[in-house]
């Protein structure tokens, strides 16, 4: 047998974690795959979406899993404008991810604005610095430890911190899917 790996999105105070077999990025705390509340490029000010908590729920027969990485393939194709892009929580050192007991929740103006990842998260906010363009992470040789916990029993992993932001020159629309890669040790 084998591990299993389920993708999950951590939502609202609790939190509540939810598989899911994609993200959509909204100006709301929200796991709904929908158009209510678009991430809003704005003709005078950068906005961003809520910030995304994604874990990695660990299942199956394993001896140990570890060394959880995530990457990306180096070109996020989403015309964001100039200053645009989608961040992730980077920290110092040691591991980027977030552990449960740490989660926050993600706030700022329903149906506007995000609050930023570089200043209202508490486990990023004091880093140098506190966020980075997540195509920093373009192949698995370059790829970002998000938890290096030698996992021996079905539970989530520590989780990453996604957002992204919008510049005033972005394009309106519906952006094509992109990839993030999750990569594991596993016995």
């Amino acid at each position: 047998m084998a591990a299993t790996y389920a993708v999950q999105r951590g939502t609202g105070a609790g939190p509540s974690w939810s598989t899911v077999t994609n993200v959509r990025l909204h100006s709301s705390d929200s796991n709904v795959a929908d158009l209510t509340t678009p991430v809003i490029i704005d003709t005078s000010v950068i906005k961003r979406s809520f910030w995304v908590s994604i874990c990695i729920l660990l299942g199956g027969t394993f001896t140990q899993v570890s060394n959880l990485r995530v990457y990306c393939d180096g070109a996020i194709g989403w015309n964001f404008g100039t200053l645009g892009k989608l961040k992730i929580g980077k920290r110092d050192t040691g591991d980027i991810g977030v552990p449960d007991a740490s989660y926050e929740q993600a706030t700022g103006s329903s149906g506007d604005t995000g609050d930023d990842i570089d200043t209202a998260h508490t486990h990023y906010s004091g880093q140098t610095p506190p966020t980075v363009d997540i195509e920093t992470y373009n192949n698995l040789g370059a790829a970002a430890v998000v938890d290096s916990t030698a996992h021996t029993i079905a539970e989530r992993t520590k989780h990453i911190v996604v957002q992204v932001e919008t510049d005033i020159d972005g394009t309106q629309g519906v952006q094509s899917a992109e990839t993030i890669t999750f990569a594991a040790d596993e016995i």
